[in-house]
């Protein structure tokens, strides 16, 4: 074998060796993280998981949240006592400020009051015109002093932060046909996901 042989066929490996990381490397993660997540609420009770099988306690957990969940929103009498522990934890002092605040966040993104469900693009620059997307969660500032303008929230790319700020509401433009879900996708990956594409991020070089 010349060099050039050589080089060829150790070209071939490597890309090949990428191209398996490509394609074991997300499945990988996933089966890793599905894990850590059963395993750490197992931890919770290990004593029950280890006299049954692994993942027992995580089932419970679900279990549990899907009927409380149900009952809460099914039936009076559970309504009734979500609601009364609800207003007990945001009027005790102390534990109101951490409740009502994680409160708020968790049900920004699930439940009937989420607000992270309509995508926008907000212009931040005129000459050139430079647009981000982000999500309307506040139609109405006049109550701080701003009447004309809304709160956009501009998540960062690859990263579980973002950015809330106020701006005019001619400066946004409402994306009709991006669903909430499209539009975090593609702000979460630095654009790379594309809106209406559900096709893998990498492909296999032809």
């Amino acid at each position: 074998m010349n060099k050039l042989q050589f080089e060829k066929f150790f070209n071939i490996l490597v890309k090949s060796f990428f191209q398996g990381l490509l394609i074991i490397g997300p499945f990988a993660l996933t089966i890793w993280i599905i894990w850590y997540i059963v395993s750490s609420v197992d931890n919770i009770i290990p004593s029950l998981s280890e006299q049954f099988y692994p993942g027992i306690t995580f089932l419970i957990v679900i279990f549990s949240t899907t009927l409380i969940g149900y009952l809460g929103s099914k039936f009076i009498i559970g309504r009734v006592i979500v609601d009364s522990f609800d207003y007990l934890l945001e009027h005790t002092p102390g534990i109101k400020f951490i409740y009502t605040s994680l409160k708020d966040v968790m049900t920004s993104f699930v439940g009937d009051k989420k607000k992270f469900n309509q995508p926008v693009l907000i212009k931040t620059t005129e000459n050139p015109a430079i647009w981000r997307i982000g999500f309307l969660t506040q139609k109405d500032l006049s109550s701080v002093g701003f009447p004309e303008h809304v709160s956009v929230y501009l998540p960062h790319s690859y990263a579980v932060s973002g950015w809330v700020v106020f701006v005019l509401a001619t400066n946004i433009t409402i994306l009709e046909n991006v669903s909430a879900a499209q539009a975090m996708k593609f702000a979460v990956s630095g654009g790379v996901a594309g809106f209406h594409s559900d096709d893998n991020v990498f492909k296999a070089p032809e």
